[in-house]
């Protein structure tokens, strides 16, 4: 359940309040994080995208190989959104705290870009990136603009311009490996941090799951910013049951200008 304003504002004021005296600051985002911008979430009852696929038989790297038009069919409706998603005020927030100092690192499991579209600097996408593809041919990347067009309008395999061979988002399925120095790097930040919030995410899917677990054995503290429960809740310092999109805004306000 979402606490009330009244609720909320000691949290926040108390979370803001850390944030300033903390000396490395970072945050794990997941795909709550985007759903206030229209992108549509994997787990939620209903509307999530496992609730309508089996994830390995859609989004697995052995589909894509040996049956890329059904996962080109799947991809094709999350593609449009996260293409033409705006950030929202959640994302503004982060590149707000980062451009003043208080945050250090962005990790997230999100797809989309929008943390960089909102102006965030230091990001590790854990999970990949659909802002660019690669020629399973060649190798030679692509931008997603530069090759995109014609995928989203007539749902046309994009194909790499150089040799024909099927370009690959640059994002992780199943049955591949986290890209090993994002994750060091995701997993240095949580060892090195005094303060992590995470943000978004259910915690359901490792090895990202375990970054908070990671924070708090180098002791660490730990914010949980979400709509739901996670199995972290119990062991974090500060826990804001919310929408990201309000309570980011507040938090970033209250530690620029509260």
């Amino acid at each position: 359940m979402s606490l009330s304003q009244n609720e909320l504002y000691p949290v926040i004021k108390s979370l803001a309040q850390a944030l300033l005296k903390a000396q490395y600051a970072v945050i794990l985002t997941g795909a709550g994080y985007s759903t206030p911008s229209g992108i549509p979430d994997f787990r939620s009852a209903g509307s999530g995208l496992w609730t309508k696929y089996l994830p390995m038989e859609v989004a697995s790297l052995s589909t894509f190989r040996h049956n890329p038009e059904l996962f080109f069919a799947w991809l094709h409706p999350l593609a449009s959104h996260m293409l033409s998603a705006q950030p929202n005020e959640a994302h503004i927030a982060l590149a707000r705290l980062e451009q003043a100092g208080y945050l250090k690192a962005v990790i997230t499991q999100n797809i989309d870009g929008l943390h960089h579209r909102a102006g965030s600097k230091n990001v590790y996408e854990i999970h990949g990136t659909f802002n660019s593809l690669t020629c399973v041919g060649c190798f030679h990347s692509f931008q997603a603009p530069e090759v995109i067009d014609n995928y989203l309008r007539n749902s046309t395999i994009p194909r790499c311009t150089l040799c024909g061979n099927i370009l690959k988002p640059d994002i992780i399925l199943f049955e591949e490996q986290l890209p090993y120095t994002t994750w060091r790097r995701a997993e240095k930040a949580c060892e090195t941090c005094d303060l992590l919030l995470v943000a978004g995410t259910s915690l359901e899917v490792m090895p990202s799951a375990k970054l908070p677990l990671t924070a708090l054995t180098a002791g660490a503290k730990v914010a949980l910013i979400n709509q739901t429960e996670t199995y972290i809740d119990e062991r974090a310092d500060y826990v804001l049951r919310g929408d990201v999109s309000e309570i980011m805004p507040s938090l970033a306000e209250e530690v620029l200008h509260g």
